[in-house]
């Protein structure tokens, strides 16, 4: 059975300290909280894929209909106003290239990455971009069709799918978990209506976290 020793030499005592602060008289339930944290993780990782892929494939459409081209990555950084992009491109274009791969549309809408996309969404874009972008979410409410209501929870998923894939913490709150799995359900359903219920056929977070609840004591 794997105990304190076994954690802090796999996973650093400072990435463990933190658990064991939070359950200061139980070891046991420390390690059993950063394996549910690790479970948590896992059981993300549908929606945060589905979304990113909804997320490029809508925005990429709006961009080549706005640019008049497929590889409206050729000609963003002469825009004025959209330098800043620029970095992302050229980032994406060398990862393609060291790869030994050709550079085409197709490759640098896949390599470009989650932060690309959700700062279009950002507010220094939003008198060039937004008018043209907002399209790739046609079942947003008209009431709410404005930019920072789609800005916000997309650099919010940004925050939390990176905390995710840098092996961070994400399990402390019942709460926070069930709204932005929430929340993640509810933009993707702006974007295509009937993907949350598709979704729902292999979406696993629900479970997970009522299993963990049960285990870690959560209300």
């Amino acid at each position: 059975m794997q105990n304190k020793y076994f954690f802090e030499k796999v996973f650093s005592t400072e990435r463990m300290s933190r658990y064991y602060a939070a359950h200061a008289d139980d070891e046991t339930k420390a390690m059993e909280h950063y394996q549910a944290n690790i479970e948590l993780s896992s059981s993300f990782y549908a929606c945060l894929s589905v979304f990113e892929v909804a997320l490029r494939n809508a925005l990429n459409r709006e961009l080549t209909t706005l640019f008049g081209r497929p590889d409206w990555y050729k000609i963003i950084a002469s825009k004025p106003g959209l330098n800043g992009l620029n970095y992302y491109i050229i980032e994406a274009q060398r990862h393609i290239s060291s790869r030994g791969e050709i550079v085409n549309a197709s490759k640098i809408v896949a390599e470009l990455t989650f932060g690309f996309w959700v700062s279009l969404m950002n507010s220094q874009y939003e008198k060039i971009l937004w008018h043209d972008l907002r399209r790739a979410f046609p079942y947003l409410p008209k009431v709410r069709k404005q930019r920072k209501n789609v800005s916000a929870p997309l650099n919010n998923f940004r925050v939390f799918r990176n905390r995710i894939f840098h092996n961070e913490p994400i399990c402390w709150s019942k709460t926070y978990i069930e709204n932005i799995h929430a929340d993640i359900l509810e933009v993707l359903s702006w974007i295509n209506k009937d993907i949350p219920a598709w979704l729902a056929q292999f979406d696993t977070v629900d479970a997970v976290l009522n299993k963990i609840s049960e285990k870690l004591g959560w209300e």
